[in-house]
């Protein structure tokens, strides 16, 4: 008879041979974090598991699980007709819920009951979490890192995307994380995850590299944004070889206006994310990049960031933190163009 349950590790060694991972927790759980590729459907929704809790605590044990009971025949019932009612007979779903209890061990008992090979998480996603902490604590060190270095607006996210073109194995920290690394760094519409669905995402990229091939990943300070990195990856970055990128400074601007073209768009949102910088340069320096930014003269502005505030932060950054830089191997671009970076990938990426 086949054992509804099966151990974390044994699950993350086969994720691939699950046809869906269900996620029975509510929407607002499945929010801040959940297993990659992993579809949310609540045996509670946040509403219903607030009243579960409240009637627990107010009325008692036995009150809470009749009117859970109800809410959660009610739900998986909706699934069953509006997610699963097409799946054939072989269909291989792995369930989980907080720590593998009685959420998932009641979806998995109907999908069971109806003939399919289901699988329960045994201590849920709390089991996940835990087995991802540790990962990331090894893992790093199992890559050789290549660390491409550069002041801002030379093109490292650029050329980063040019090597995962090209096949090469990329780390993409700021896509992870979206966020590109810096005070004016936020992307628009798009909020950066939480802590927890940042690790989980690192995780899930790390465990698709092939250790035999280095993995090209970009100079970052512990944190991006809001989030911070692994402690043993940014040590194993700090102490890997580096790739020195150099771009003369009128592409630079041109490059940074580019992929900053949402501030250009939207000046009083600049504006206040520049007051964030008065702490570090005073309310002078800080006026008059504004006043620039107010009378749209974007390459002026941008050339003066550069000079007075990106480009020393980044000098001092790599001299403490990517020390081994002053004997990286220096790539020169022309320009800022896709064909000038795409060429320059495929020379890295070369075996």
């Amino acid at each position: 008879m086949l054992r509804t349950s099966i151990a974390c590790a044994e699950a993350m060694a086969d994720l691939a041979g699950f046809d869906a991972i269900i996620d029975v927790r509510s929407p607002r759980e499945f929010a801040e974090d959940h297993l990659p590729g992993a579809i949310n459907c609540p045996v509670l929704d946040d509403e219903e598991r607030a009243l579960i809790g409240t009637l627990h605590n107010v009325e008692s044990a036995f009150a809470a699980r009749r009117r859970g009971a109800v809410l959660v025949a009610r739900n998986i019932a909706r699934h069953l007709e509006e997610r699963f009612a097409a799946q054939p007979k072989g269909w291989r779903p792995l369930v989980y819920c907080w720590r593998g209890g009685q959420r998932s061990a009641a979806m998995v008992q109907v999908l069971t009951a109806v003939g399919w090979p289901a699988r329960q998480l045994e201590g849920g996603y709390r089991a996940f979490r835990r087995q991802v902490i540790a990962d990331l604590e090894v893992w790093p060190a199992k890559f050789a890192l290549r660390v491409i270095c550069g002041p801002t607006g030379s093109g490292k996210s650029r050329l980063l995307r040019h090597l995962s073109d090209c096949g090469a194995q990329v780390l993409d920290l700021e896509a992870i994380a979206e966020h590109r690394g810096s005070v004016l760094g936020a992307l628009p519409q798009s909020p950066q995850p939480t802590q927890k669905r940042f690790e989980t995402r690192l995780w899930w990229a790390l465990r698709q590299f092939d250790p035999r091939r280095p993995v090209f990943v970009e100079s970052e300070s512990r944190k991006v944004g809001q989030l911070r990195l692994p402690d043993a990856l940014i040590e194993h970055m700090r102490a890997a070889e580096c790739i020195r990128l150099q771009l003369d400074v009128g592409a630079r601007v041109r490059l940074l206006r580019d992929e900053y073209a949402h501030f250009e768009a939207d000046v009083p949102a600049l504006l206040r994310q520049l007051d964030c910088l008065v702490g570090l340069h005073g309310h002078e320096r800080v006026e008059r990049w504004k006043q620039l930014a107010k009378a749209r003269r974007w390459d002026d502005m941008v050339r003066l960031l550069l000079e007075e505030h990106y480009d020393p932060a980044y000098r001092r950054s790599l001299e403490r933190n990517f020390r081994q830089s002053a004997q990286a191997l220096e790539i020169r671009l022309d320009s800022e163009s896709e064909a000038d970076f795409a060429r320059a990938a495929a020379i890295l990426a070369a075996p």
